[in-house]
C-alpha cells in the first residue's frame, strides 16, 4: 500500500494540544498540584485522589483525541471520562471549601467574574501563561479560582461532546 492511500484510510487526528477544553484541562491539573503541595497533606488520600482526577481529566483528552483516527466512540467516552474526572475534582473543591469554612464564590460573584475575565484574555494570548502566578493566593482564593477553571473545561467538554455525537 503506497503512503497516499494509506492516509486515505487513517484519517488525520490528534491536535489535541490546540483544543481548548485540552488547554483549560491543563491548567486545571497545573494549579491543582500546586494547590495539593500547598494546602493538603501530601500522605492523605485526598492529595492524591485530587492530582490523578486533574491528570486524568488531560490525559483522557490526550489520548481520546488520538483515538479518533480509528474509532468516534472511543473518542466520545474518553472524552467523557475526562469531563466526569473533573466532575469528580469539582467537588473536592467545593468539600475542602466546605470543611475548611471557607467561602465558595457565586457564580456571578465579582470574583468569579474576574477570574472568567482574566480566562477570556489569556486565551486571546499566544502564550497560554497560567491565570495568575498562584504563590500568593490564600487556600479560598486558589480553590475558587480553580472551580471557575474546571468549569469552564466541563463546558468545553460538553461543547465537544455534543460536536463528537
Amino acid at each position: 500500500m503506497n503512503r497516499s492511500r494509506q492516509c486515505d484510510l487513517i484519517p488525520k487526528h490528534g491536535g489535541y494540544r490546540r483544543l481548548r477544553s485540552f488547554q483549560a484541562a491543563q491548567r486545571v491539573y497545573d494549579g491543582t498540584v500546586v494547590f495539593c503541595r500547598r494546602f493538603v497533606d501530601r500522605r492523605s488520600r485526598t492529595h492524591d485522589q485530587m492530582v490523578q482526577a486533574a491528570r486524568s481529566g488531560v490525559q483522557n483528552i490526550a489520548e481520546g483525541s488520538m483515538a479518533s483516527a480509528t474509532s468516534k466512540k472511543t473518542e466520545l467516552k474518553l472524552t467523557s471520562v475526562a469531563r466526569a474526572s473533573l466532575g469528580e475534582l469539582l467537588l473536592d473543591y467545593e468539600d475542602y471549601l466546605r470543611q475548611h469554612e471557607l467561602r465558595q464564590w457565586g457564580k456571578d460573584s465579582p470574583e468569579a467574574c474576574r477570574i472568567r475575565q482574566s480566562l477570556s484574555e489569556e486565551s486571546d494570548r499566544s502564550d497560554k501563561s497560567d491565570v495568575s502566578d498562584w504563590s500568593d493566593w490564600s487556600d479560598e482564593k486558589m480553590a475558587n479560582a480553580l472551580i471557575c477553571l474546571i468549569n469552564q473545561a466541563s463546558y468545553l467538554l460538553w461543547r465537544q461532546l455534543q460536536r463528537l455525537e
